[in-house]
């Protein structure tokens, strides 16, 4: 799948929102893992329990787009942002750094077998329905979004 150079018909928006999260974090791995853990306890919180498919699978693309933020976006004296929505059937991931230079490539490509990096994209094309990159209007900057289908928590 190829990313989409702009957000969808976002749930920020949408007026089938039932849930939002937004926080900023240090670009630190400390501040990747609190990231990764705290859209791992909302979803929960919010009817998709820990071990449910939807929970791990966007806790997965979180933990690859946060780690990105970190690892390529970090500016010194910078946070990245996350914001996390749900609507009824589908859940969105936000994650907005300050280096909109250093955009992750629109088709990613398959690492070489001996690569100590580069999957993490290939996981967020995967298993998300729908990602991209937009850049940020007000400030220098871009921000990875993921989409996943879900079906309704009881």
């Amino acid at each position: 799948m190829r990313p989409a150079t702009t957000p969808p018909a976002g749930l920020v928006h949408h007026p089938a929102s039932t849930h939002e999260f937004a926080m900023q974090f240090t670009s630190t791995p400390r501040g990747a893992r609190l990231a990764r853990r705290l859209v791992s306890h909302r979803l929960h919180e919010w009817g998709h329990p820990y071990d449910s498919t939807a929970n791990e699978t966007l806790t997965l693309i979180a933990a690859e787009l946060v780690a990105n933020a970190v690892r390529h976006g970090h500016v010194p004296g910078r946070d990245f942002h996350l914001r996390l929505a749900a609507a009824p059937a589908a859940l969105e991931i936000d994650v907005t750094d300050t280096r909109g230079e250093r955009r992750p490539r629109p088709a990613p490509r398959p690492p070489g077998p001996d690569d100590e990096s580069g999957r993490g994209l290939l996981l967020v094309d995967a298993l998300a329905d729908r990602w991209g990159i937009t850049p940020r209007s007000a400030a220098p900057g871009k921000t990875v979004w993921a989409v996943l289908g879900v079906v309704p928590p009881r």
